[in-house]
């Protein structure tokens, strides 16, 4: 175990990678893959935070929302 390498990461570096737009539409894109297996009712929104962009997927409609409230529909969806 002595020879183990020691690895030191650019940590400006790693927050302005995980704060760019090539990250965000990384997000956005696997947001949208779980949306479209949801269905309609349900939206995408994406921000970028004070460390990293964040997606998030909401219901929108009511029936969406019932459902979710219901079932975990998007809780299922992201496979938790």
């Amino acid at each position: 175990m002595k020879d183990m390498a020691k690895i030191k990461l650019n940590s400006d570096g790693v927050r302005m990678l995980l704060r760019s737009e090539e990250a965000k539409k990384v997000c956005v894109a696997e947001a949208k893959k779980i949306t479209n297996r949801l269905g309609d009712g349900y939206t995408v929104n994406s921000y970028t935070g004070k460390n990293r962009v964040n997606a998030e997927i909401f219901a929108s409609t009511y029936q969406a929302k019932s459902a979710n409230r219901k079932r975990n529909t998007i809780l299922k969806a992201l496979g938790g």
